[in-house]
């Protein structure tokens, strides 16, 4: 007859659990898998099964009683890994959300916004654009399986215990905000600066000719060459969305390492 003691059970259970743990709160926080479109069932089935596929793959787990303290700071440090780094790529997307919103404003369609079924808020309808678009990207070049890879490797760089991620590793997460924001001002330039001259000869329109009501003419004028400048710039965005995601990823692998 087999026996076992109070440690190996919990060993056996925290094998399964406690990977399982991180992964629901990476994909609570991450884009696409964690998106509202999900349904939370999908989402806990999915959780699930990567857990089955990766507890045979990972390290020793450390041997604990099933119901002590230093299991719930266990389960509350993977539950906070695995939202740390769902929300480190969550701020991928967020990028082009930003590029959205600084197009719009410049374009005079900063007032027309719809809601975003991925995150439940509403966003100007460039952004959704966007959103949409880099969605699909980002489901073409296979990130949802690199994100699923990427947790799985997290748990040979940071192993269960204890202590969890050290702290600088979430300074460097908040301090990824100043790159996603420069990321964006650098996609949205082309169409800014183009904006930009629009708006700055319509002002010498206006000094020239004051009797001009410049704006029952420029609102549309600024519309239509910004919808022009987009399609424009459509033709090298593919080659700087891949370039951001490579980024992204590169510096969420720096980060676990």
């Amino acid at each position: 007859m087999l026996e076992f003691s109070d440690a190996e059970i919990g060993a056996l259970v925290g094998s399964f659990l406690w990977p399982m743990f991180r992964i629901m709160g990476f994909f609570l926080a991450a884009p696409v898998l964690g998106s509202n479109f999900v349904p939370i069932r999908v989402r806990l089935i999915l959780a699930m099964a990567v857990s089955l596929l990766v507890a045979p793959t990972l390290p020793p787990v450390p041997a604990l009683d099933g119901l002590s303290l230093t299991v719930m700071i266990i389960i509350l440090q993977q539950l906070l890994i695995g939202v740390a780094l769902g929300f480190f790529l969550q701020m991928l997307f967020q990028l082009f959300v930003l590029l959205g919103q600084m197009i719009a404003m410049q374009m005079g369609l900063g007032f027309a916004s719809m809601v975003d079924p991925a995150n439940g808020v509403n966003v100007a309808i460039v952004s959704t654009f966007y959103l949409m678009f880099v969605t699909v990207l980002f489901i073409s070049f296979d990130g949802h399986l690199v994100m699923i890879e990427v947790i799985a490797d997290s748990f040979v760089q940071v192993p269960i215990a204890a202590t969890g991620l050290d702290v600088d590793v979430y300074y460097q997460l908040i301090s990824t905000i100043s790159w996603v924001f420069s990321s964006a001002v650098l996609l949205a330039l082309p169409a800014l600066t183009a904006l930009l001259m629009t708006n700055f000869a319509f002002g010498i329109m206006t000094r020239a000719a004051p009797q001009m009501n410049i704006f029952a003419l420029g609102f549309p004028v600024a519309l239509m060459f910004g919808l022009f400048v987009i399609w424009l710039t459509m033709g090298f965005f593919l080659d700087a969305a891949a370039g951001i995601f490579n980024e992204m990823f590169i510096r969420l692998r720096a980060l676990l390492a």
